[in-house]
């Protein structure tokens, strides 16, 4: 025998205006049990558990219990009602006389979670439990188990319980088939339209109208709407209207809905809908900009919108501009505006623009507006102006800037080394200049800087270096001293305190130059005098870099007699002297010998090859070495001594050597110029020794 249990979802949905159901709760809540056990039937409305005034149904017959519970005993269909809610869905219990029994929770609704209890009469001697579906084991458990059956699931299910009795046999009981009908969770929804004939321009709100039942009421529903295939709002949305503001007539649409659960997941579509809008000739056609008019700026994009204040239905939209024959764009929607992005407009683009509307009755033109482009400075450039080719210290130079391109006003500001110098304004655009009195500080990269608050461009950096004449030079003697002895070596330092290098120094005696020096990193230079007799009178200084020259003050000097250093000097030279003379003799004698033996043959020509040391170099002072005669030659080797010659302040001053070097060179034996050289060695001449001595 099979045990259905029916739960029954009343078709459709409530009618606008009517009661929620009542709700019809078991206690246990299992629809299937023992005979001679009670079940417990509560009428629950939308509020709460009605304790009053319930009205209870048998199979369709009217009970005469009016509180809020009843107990049974008796299997069949029961139904109850409050004074604020409609007759409930009905609920059927069965009250069975079998050993075993397979039990469902209630309420089921599709995929919902419902409990399958296998309950016997004795459950303290059931030992193993076993779940089937369709004939088909699920599981065995020695315990209640889940399923989540489909709505109109067809499946039958039943349990079988075993165990031992006294007598150490097994038993098995079967319980009868449960076939479960599902009850559906909620109905298919319904679109409806307020107003159901909307007239275009108009709003319209969409309601997606189902109904959970009050046992479900935890379960959130989500709705979506469309028209044709296109979603209309924001798509799933937990309210179940949509408020369209304006509708557009294009003959009759269809609208549908879907609403759906979230867990579990269940979709439900609504039939279509077909609702008509009545169309309104468009008006009001007008035209904006983005940016607002006199806002744009060259390189941004321009978006010029088209709408209307009036019309339905599918609208073209167009845009012009005066001079132009072509259309700058066109768009078909149906919206009551459209708009048209232009990008990156540049100054020719600027002019008088317009729109037109059209939704089958003739196009309608907006205003005119004109619009205009407020353009960015370009990067500027300086110029330095300056009166010469070099900048001196003391000229007054122009600091030239100038940005090409640019709506005004224009802001400039100058900058020596990032650091503002000073600003000035174009109110017409244009340039700017600033002038700048030169200073030794102001050398340095100068750059300058342009802005109409549409952005700030900075110059390419320019150098400018600062030429500074040379100051007045000091003249300082070291040692410093007003009289000096002859024989002092004496230090001429001149000095300019300022001035840009390189700086040349000029010495003067007397007006008479000594000599010059060049500073090439600036700072002074240095001159030094062994000092005469003749050395006594005014010395001075200039500097020059360039720029004019400029004269140190004058400094007195007084020379007297020797000093003990000089007297040193001229013993020393005169000792040398007679040293030179003896050494001079006897080289002379070495080659008139050499000349003899070569004439009488007496020496090989050859001689020279003699393997042996060379001869030291003090042979040269000394007596001849004959065991390797050679013809010496004497060779210019460098000079540190100065001219007599004195020449007029202002002229190029020269200093020329004075006392010579030699080095000795010995003669190839087998040159043949070799005799030549010695014929002409005899007519060396010694050097003056007093002239060497006063010169040293």
């Amino acid at each position: 025998m099979l045990l259905w249990l029916l739960l029954i979802l009343a078709p459709g949905r409530q009618p606008a205006g009517a009661l929620p159901k009542a709700l019809l709760v078991l206690k246990p809540p299992w629809s299937t049990a023992f005979k001679g056990e009670t079940v417990t039937l509560f009428c629950k409305d939308h509020h709460s558990v009605a304790w009053e005034y319930v009205s209870w149904y048998h199979n369709e017959t009217p009970l005469r219990k009016q509180s809020g519970k009843l107990q049974i005993s008796k299997s069949g269909h029961y139904r109850c009602k409050t004074q604020r809610s409609s007759l409930s869905d009905p609920v059927h219990v069965q009250f069975l006389s079998d050993w075993l029994v397979l039990q469902a929770s209630h309420p089921a609704f599709e995929r919902d979670k419902v409990v399958l209890r296998c309950r016997g009469k004795k459950e303290e001697a059931i030992v193993e439990r076993t779940y089937y579906k369709n004939e088909e084991k699920i599981r065995t458990y020695n315990s209640n188990i889940t399923v989540y059956p489909d709505f109109n699931d067809d499946s039958k299910y039943h349990c079988t319980a075993s165990g031992t009795n006294i007598w150490g046999g097994s038993w098995t009981e079967t319980s009868r088939p449960l076939k479960i009908q599902v009850q559906e969770l909620f109905p298919s929804p319904v679109l409806t339209a307020s107003p159901s004939w909307p007239i275009e321009g108009s709003p319209m709100t969409l309601t997606c109208e189902t109904w959970l039942p009050p046992q479900t009421s935890h379960t959130r529903l989500q709705f979506c709407f469309f028209k044709e295939h296109q979603a209309l709002g924001a798509g799933w949305s937990n309210s179940p209207e949509l408020q369209i503001p304006t509708t557009w007539s294009e003959g009759a649409a269809s609208y549908w809905c879907q609403a759906r659960t979230v867990i579990p997941r269940i979709l439900k579509t609504s039939p279509r809908s077909q609702i008509r809008v009545h169309r309104v000739p468009v008006s009001g056609v007008n035209l904006e900009t983005q940016p607002l008019v006199g806002q744009l700026i060259e390189g941004e994009d321009l978006v010029l919108i088209c709408s209307v204040a009036a019309g339905t239905g599918t609208v073209t939209y167009s845009w012009h501009r005066e001079g132009s024959e072509r259309s700058l764009g066109r768009k078909t929607q149906n919206a009551l505006s459209a708009e048209l992005r232009i990008a990156s407009v540049r100054e020719q683009d600027a002019g008088r623009y317009y729109c037109a509307a059209d939704n089958l009755d003739g196009p309608v033109l907006s205003k005119r507006i004109r619009i205009t482009l407020r353009v960015p400075v370009s990067p500027p450039v300086l110029t330095i102006r300056r009166p010469r080719s070099q900048a001196v210290e003391g000229d007054v130079v122009e600091l030239h800037c100038e940005a090409q391109r640019g709506s005004p006003p224009i802001l400039y500001r100058f900058y020596h080394e990032d650091v503002p110098l000073g600003s000035s304004s174009a109110p017409s655009g244009g340039e700017a200049s600033l002038n700048l009195s030169l200073t030794a500080e102001h050398s340095g990269n100068y750059s300058c800087e342009a802005n109409n608050s549409l952005g700030v461009q900075r110059s390419k950096m320019v150098s400018l270096s600062i030429t500074v004449p040379v100051s007045h030079p000091v003249l300082t003697l070291n040692p410093d001293v007003a009289q000096a002895m002859v024989g002092d070596v004496l230090e001429l330092r001149c000095e300019a305190q300022r001035g840009s290098p390189p700086i040349l120094y000029w010495f003067y005696h007397e007006d008479v130059i000594l000599g010059n020096t060049s500073a090439p990193f600036g700072g002074g230079a240095s001159f030094n005098l062994s000092l005469t007799t003749e050395h006594s009178g005014n010395y001075s200084c200039g500097a020059d870099n360039g720029l004019g020259a400029q004269s140190s003050e004058t400094v007195s000097l007084n020379i007297t007699g020797l000093s003990k250093n000089k007297v040193t000097h001229i013993t020393v030279g005169v000792i040398g002297c007679l040293l030179s003379m003896l050494g001079l003799a006897a080289t002379a004698a070495l080659v008139g010998r050499f000349r003899t033996q070569r004439k009488s043959g007496t020496i090989p020509r050859n001689i020279g090859s003699v393997p042996g040391p060379d001869p030291p170099a003090q042979a040269l002072h000394g007596p001849p070495s004959l065991s390797r005669p050679a013809l010496m030659e004497l060779q210019p080797l460098y000079s540190n001594a100065h001219s007599p010659r004195t020449h007029q302040k202002g002229e190029v001053f020269h200093q020329e050597p004075a006392i010579i070097y030699s080095e000795v060179k010995r003669a190839d034996p087998d040159d043949p110029a070799r005799q030549d050289r010695e014929e002409a060695a005899e007519g060396y001449e010694n050097v003056p020794c007093a002239s060497l001595a006063l010169d040293h």
